[in-house]
């Protein structure tokens, strides 16, 4: 059974021993902590609880992890913390892509895990369930465009019927800092710098994965942008004008 006040983790990994091994550890720092170890035990877990956040092996025995991630975030907007064998730079972009929050190695330090899974509960977004839908505070800070609405209180996207549009920490943060500076061009090393959602080892090709997954959900033709412009050899800026509250 669930206790309410706790925080849900959702560990998907078909190595026993590992799964013990985090179960046990998340347990004694006052987490909620289950396991599955395949795509069917994982839906079972995510329709039953109320999860906050699912660590994912990427390379399940019998499944490919890349894709039960793409279909957690179709659905949820909880975050995902990617965990795997492999260290190609390639499987860390792909990992992005599909939507993680974050990504560590395996063998893995325990304490650093630990500390980036709190980290990004400590800034997710409760879940839609929890909110009132369509509903932007008046007191909230709120950066207008187009026909979107930042809220930058509650870190929510809204388009201009109050739908809400899921955004992971990475995308938020980095929408954040361009619309925030409308017109000024960062380089890819300065966006790391100031997106409070990319404390964890990131790289360049990390920006570039993130800008094309934001186009896809605020431009209306993503291959010719209005608002999130490419400055050739320099970097990327938020084409203006922004609206404040």
């Amino acid at each position: 059974m669930i206790e309410q006040n706790k925080k849900t983790l959702l560990i998907v990994d078909d190595d026993q021993d590992i799964s013990e091994l985090l179960c046990d550890a998340f347990s004694q720092k006052g987490y909620q902590a289950i396991s599955a170890e395949n795509g069917t035990q994982m839906w079972d877990c995510l329709n039953e609880s109320q999860v906050d956040l699912v660590l994912m092996d990427l390379y399940l025995r019998n499944e490919d992890g890349l894709q039960l991630a793409r279909s957690i975030r179709d659905s949820f907007s909880m975050p995902i913390m990617m965990l795997t064998g492999k260290g190609d730079e390639t499987d860390r972009i792909l990992g992005l892509e599909l939507a993680a929050d974050d990504y560590m190695m395996k063998p893995f330090n325990l304490r650093e895990l630990m500390a980036r899974v709190h980290a990004l509960l400590r800034r997710a977004v409760p879940p839609p369930s929890l909110q009132l839908p369509n509903l932007i505070e008046e007191d909230h800070e709120c950066l207008s465009f187009g026909h979107w609405t930042l809220d930058i209180t509650s870190r929510q996207l809204h388009d201009h019927t109050g739908k809400q549009i899921s955004l992971t920490l990475g995308e938020f943060s980095l929408l954040e800092v361009l619309a925030r500076h409308p017109d000024r061009v960062f380089s890819r090393e300065q966006l790391i710098d100031q997106s409070r959602g990319l404390e964890a080892e990131v790289f360049d090709r990390t920006v570039d994965v993130l800008i094309l997954r934001l186009r896809r959900k605020v431009e209306a033709n993503p291959k010719m942008p209005q608002f999130i412009k490419t400055q050739r050899g320099l970097g990327y800026f938020f084409q203006g004008p922004v609206r404040t509250n």
